[in-house]
């Protein structure tokens, strides 16, 4: 039976552990407002010219396109702050056995390792990261740590700077494995299924996988079928894993070995 305690710091409406989890992909919002500011200064100064006939309509156009720029980065913003903790509080209550033992790789600053510690207080977990400030701001295992702390699992969860392609960790040492947003930052197929492979490595017998990614998931669950797991999904996550608009959707797959 796994539960999900709380403590002050936690917000519950968006299953959000106490800690501060940074943005993901910041420069993606960032070039939306910037944007969305250049649209609107442009849309506002052809509006004003009002003796030409063209500038009022492309000015109005260049308006609208701001909004649209500005909407974009707003959908980016919740879903990294909001809606991704919202889709992992699904994702791990799915009724099956509490494990004892789970690897979360690419975890940034802790945030889907300490909702798995939270959510299965019986469970060891360790987040293996490479600490990319590209993926998330202000990554760095100081601030995965201090996450941990602020959300009172510190004697249940450790970081470990290592590559996914190359884990350090024997055959068989997890009951579940994660991974959020994480593996399509590698560069190519070979190297997304070098992770896959590992992960597959390190799933202990009858143990399961639970990925959240928003391009390859496909390629994941390829590589996870080649390995002789039961492979449920891809699927779409809907629209609190939207990343700026429906076009770029967080895709979920559940695995089990």
């Amino acid at each position: 039976m796994s539960i999900d305690p709380r403590q002050d710091g936690d917000d519950m409406a968006t299953c959000r552990p106490a800690g501060s989890y940074g943005i993901d992909a910041p420069a993606v919002p960032r070039l939306w407002v910037g944007l969305a500011a250049a649209s609107a200064a442009a849309g506002a100064a052809l509006a004003a010219r009002v003796r030409r006939p063209w500038a009022q309509p492309l000015g109005t156009l260049l308006l609208l396109g701001a909004l649209g720029n500005a909407a974009g980065a707003a959908v980016h913003l919740h879903t990294s702050v909001r809606g991704k903790f919202q889709l992992w509080s699904d994702l791990l209550d799915d009724g099956a056995p509490a494990p004892a033992r789970v690897l979360d790789i690419g975890c940034g600053r802790g945030a889907v390792a300490i909702m798995t510690a939270r959510r299965f207080p019986g469970a060891h977990v360790t987040g293996v990261d490479l600490w990319h400030t590209a993926d998330q701001s202000g990554n760095s295992p100081d601030a995965a740590a201090r996450n941990a702390s602020a959300a009172a699992v510190t004697d249940r969860v450790r970081y470990v700077t290592a590559d996914m392609r190359e884990l350090p960790f024997s055959d068989a040492s997890f009951e579940l494995v994660t991974a959020s947003l994480s593996i399509h930052n590698l560069p190519s197929p070979a190297d997304r299924r070098r992770a896959v492979r590992e992960v597959v490595r390190v799933l202990a017998p009858g143990g399961r996988v639970a990925i959240m990614d928003i391009q390859h998931t496909s390629e994941y669950a390829d590589a996870l079928r080649e390995a002789g797991l039961d492979v449920e999904g891809p699927r779409d996550a809907g629209w609190r894993g939207w990343w700026t608009g429906p076009w770029m959707p967080t895709q979920v797959l559940r695995a089990r070995a």
